[in-house]
């Protein structure tokens, strides 16, 4: 019995995967600071509130995925040789840390205590933020689960970008404000595209096992090489999006997020010299979300800043 309680306390934190959750952390930092920096306002109970559903949104997402990887076949394709810290996947079901009961009991609990979570903040706080609940919802969701399987039809990666930029934006900003400023929709634009990028180049060392999988993905369905084209295109567009804010904003401050290039050069260099070879395109992946960070931690000072001067 103790056994089991430690397997499972194991296998539920390797899937829920903490460090992964910059991802959402950075779109709601940066929209909080956009509250305080436009209607010079922030609500720290409320964005605890919206901090842990959207978490648990995650953890859910991941369980889904965890059981439908595993039961197309995905993740028992990936080889030993192909496994890093940034493959797609937990495998917490082929690791034996969960069975595919148990990830579909966290599953089922996790979504529907973020669910509440967001019913208590629509009925208590901003009723307007229902909908994007209910379409951020539904989206973790169908993300994996048959029949949509987004992820398995090339719409994992707009999906992606569409949830973790404005979605997560918009509705941290409309939490905190209970109003949505036309002006945080292109602060929005360059984290869901990096976010976008991140994802791509985690998909490099799934390649093979994706692809026997019938896991279409954009990586899958243009080849590695030439995915790196889009690779390279995404972050082009991000840095370009800086400009746009910085129109919007009419502070250079915005375009304090240019620091991260150095980064970006290397990850670029890497990408397109070791695209097949999982174990050097390591530092890729790494930067990329390195990237991510710091461009992220850079609109949030940038958005602070801009209200101080």
């Amino acid at each position: 019995m103790e056994r089991d309680i430690k397997r499972l306390w194991t296998g539920f934190w390797q899937l829920a995967d903490p460090k992964i959750w910059i991802s959402s952390t950075v779109p709601m930092l940066v929209a909080a600071a956009l509250a305080y920096n436009l209607k010079g306002s922030f609500d720290f109970y409320w964005f605890c509130w919206t901090l842990l559903g959207i978490y648990l949104i995650e953890i859910g997402k991941n369980a889904i995925n965890e059981v439908v990887d595993y039961n197309s076949g995905v993740d028992l394709f990936v080889t030993k040789e192909e496994r890093t810290a940034f493959s797609g996947g937990k495998k917490t079901i082929v690791d034996g840390k969960l069975t595919v009961f148990e990830a579909k009991v966290i599953a089922v609990l996790t979504m529907a205590a973020a669910a509440l979570i967001g019913i208590y903040i629509s009925a208590y706080r901003e009723p307007k933020v229902f909908l994007i609940g209910v379409i951020g919802f539904i989206l973790a969701i169908i993300y994996s689960l048959p029949p949509f399987k987004l992820a398995y039809r090339g719409l994992g990666e707009l999906t992606v970008g569409l949830t973790f930029g404005p979605l997560i934006v918009l509705g941290t900003y409309l939490v905190q404000t209970h109003t949505i400023s036309p002006e945080i929709i292109p602060v929005s634009l360059p984290i869901g595209l990096l976010i976008t990028n991140v994802l791509w180049i985690n998909q490099y060392p799934d390649y093979n096992a994706d692809k026997k999988g019938a896991k279409q993905n954009w990586v899958v369905r243009l080849g590695r090489e030439k995915a790196i084209l889009i690779y390279v295109l995404l972050f082009g567009l991000s840095y370009l999006s800086l400009f746009l804010i910085f129109i919007v904003f009419k502070n250079p401050f915005w375009l304090l997020p240019f620091v991260s290039l150095p980064l970006v050069l290397e990850a670029i260099k890497t990408a397109r010299k070791y695209y097949d070879n999982v174990s050097k395109l390591v530092l890729a992946n790494l930067r990329t979300v390195q990237v991510y960070q710091l461009f992220g931690l850079s609109l949030f000072i940038a958005a602070l800043l801009d209200k101080i001067f």
